[in-house]
């Protein structure tokens, strides 16, 4: 048996609205989206709203991330306190959310979002921070 690793690849400004629709369809908009930047407000206080990049990994997975090159005072509801870059805070928010959302009462979105945990999490384990990326989600 053998581990691929896990890729992701930066989605072109104008293929976010169809590839975000494709795997969440109007829940993206409506609710994914909209709960990202609320944990991500919640998490970081210095963070004040700014462009996020979308990524899409090579095992199906998607994740959204703040500028790369800020690093951010994290404060976590499970007692984290830490530094994140803006790549694992965007890891760590889009797990947040995918848990959240897993609990919904809509079967499908809360499939989708429990889906989209698994495989976030799986490239979440290769990355360079995922010991205080674990450490804020757990």
């Amino acid at each position: 048996m053998t581990n691929q690793i896990i890729t992701r690849r930066q989605v072109a400004d104008d293929q976010r609205i169809n590839h975000t629709a494709n795997i969440f369809g109007v829940q993206f908009p409506l609710r994914i989206e909209p709960a990202v930047y609320s944990f991500t407000e919640m998490m970081a206080a210095e963070y004040n709203g700014e462009y996020w990049e979308f990524y899409a990994l090579s095992n199906c997975g998607f994740y959204m991330t703040p500028d790369l090159n800020k690093t951010f005072q994290v404060s976590c509801e499970n007692g984290f306190e830490g530094k994140l870059s803006g790549d694992a805070l965007g890891i760590t928010v889009c797990l947040y959310t995918y848990s959240h959302f897993s609990f919904s009462d809509n079967q499908e979105l809360a499939e989708i979002c429990t889906r989209q945990y698994h495989w976030l999490r799986d490239f979440m384990l290769e990355h360079e921070e995922a010991r205080v990326i674990l450490q804020a989600v757990d």
